[in-house]
């Protein structure tokens, strides 16, 4: 697999797939947060300060049939040219006579801008004719799109076999699966996994995969509370999984079987409705009385997983511990992310997964306060499950 550090792009047109799946303003339709785009930047400034040019290929919301202007790219490109700081061409199609003549045209130090790849479905597919034509406008290939890398489709996997040796990963899908494989293969302990999130069905694979590398799993969010109930707790009417009660129970047994610590909420801020205004109080979480249900964990919660983190080397961080959106329920969530950021000055390392926790460190201003934020939560997920990434595997075959 060749190195984008080594590549050598002069004179190359580098077809580099991105991830600009970025939100929009839905009256000006203005980019609402960049930092997908900002991510991209160290390996389009490489392949343009080599002497490449570069052409975008992108995935841009869900597109139902064809062509729809709010998925179009060209709503993005003035934001691009103003992070790249140099003008981007723009191809109201991503194959076709348009982007064959226009890829053809560009000189050293030029980016083209392709149309969303989703408005063809060959795309999601992985149709490997309409791979083939992505891949004519280009002389070499980087996939940079880690946040797309669990899908098999035609411009993220099929793509790569047409450039068996001009094939490599950008710059943010190698930071990415460094820190990955990191805390996968190579955790200094303790290594401490925070789970979070409202089903048990979303995260089963991941904690059950987990149990094999970490020394504690701290549980939060609406999960937690099948897992109480497993245990014949009473949990009013917060949600649960009814059929997910006997994985719970499996869960915990294999996890003492393992010598690993499962760590669930002591208490919860509760709530006599699913409201920002609704009234609150705290209690057990296996004492939650009818007609109330639990948002967010307690104090006494915090005060035991931030223990728990402050001794960590190693932090994992998947999922909120409760309805962080609302800020009567943000607490909970706010203090991890602040026992994850003190354990980080401390000299852990702390990877945080994308989607949700992501979204927690950005909104609590915290950033830049954790080792790394991932770009990709579907993918980060995926990978911690143990399955293979079909992006990044269509690199390294």
């Amino acid at each position: 697999m060749n190195s984008i550090d080594t590549y050598n792009f002069q004179g190359k047109r580098a077809l580099v797939r991105v991830d600009f799946n970025v939100p929009l303003d839905k009256q000006t339709m203005a980019v609402t947060d960049d930092k997908r785009i900002r991510a991209a930047l160290p390996t389009i400034q490489h392949i343009l300060n080599q002497g490449g040019s570069v052409i975008l290929l992108s995935h841009f919301g869900r597109p139902k049939e064809g062509p729809e202007d709010k998925f179009s790219l060209n709503h993005i490109r003035s934001t691009v040219e103003k992070l790249v700081g140099r003008t981007v061409e723009f191809a109201g199609d991503c194959i076709g006579a348009e982007a064959q003549e226009k890829s053809k045209s560009l000189t050293s130090g030029s980016v083209l801008l392709l149309e969303n790849v989703r408005f063809y479905s060959e795309e999601t597919k992985g149709d490997l004719a309409f791979a083939e034509k992505l891949a004519s406008l280009g002389d070499c290939y980087v996939n940079d799109a880690f946040g797309a890398a669990h899908r098999a489709h035609a411009s993220t996997t099929q793509i790569a076999q047409f450039f068996p040796t001009d094939k490599m990963v950008g710059f943010l899908m190698k930071s990415e699966l460094e820190s990955a494989r990191k805390v996968l293969n190579n955790a200094e302990r303790p290594f401490t996994a925070i789970v979070g999130g409202a089903k048990v069905s979303d995260k089963v694979l991941i904690v059950e995969n987990l149990l094999n590398i970490a020394d504690h799993i701290i549980i939060g969010g609406g999960m937690s509370y099948t897992f109480y109930k497993a245990q014949g707790g009473q949990i009013g009417q917060s949600l649960c999984e009814d059929e997910r009660l006997e994985t719970c129970l499996e869960i915990m047994a294999k996890a003492k079987e393992k010598g690993v610590q499962i760590h669930l909420p002591i208490d919860s801020t509760i709530a006599d409705r699913f409201a920002a205004d609704a009234a609150t109080d705290v209690c057990s979480s296996k004492e939650i009385p009818d007609g109330w249900m639990g948002l967010d964990i307690g104090t006494q919660a915090v005060a035991t997983f931030r223990d728990v983190l402050l001794a960590s080397k190693t932090i994992l961080w998947n999922g909120p511990m409760g309805v962080f959106e609302m800020e009567a329920f943000e607490n909970g969530t706010k203090s991890v992310a602040l026992a994850v950021a003190e354990a980080t000055r401390n000299g852990a390392f702390s990877l945080i997964g994308g989607g949700d926790s992501a979204a927690a460190v950005q909104k609590f201003g915290m950033s830049d306060q954790v080792s790394y934020v991932s770009t990709g939560g579907g993918a980060l997920l995926e990978y911690f499950e143990g399955k293979v990434l079909p992006g990044v595997q269509a690199i390294e075959d």
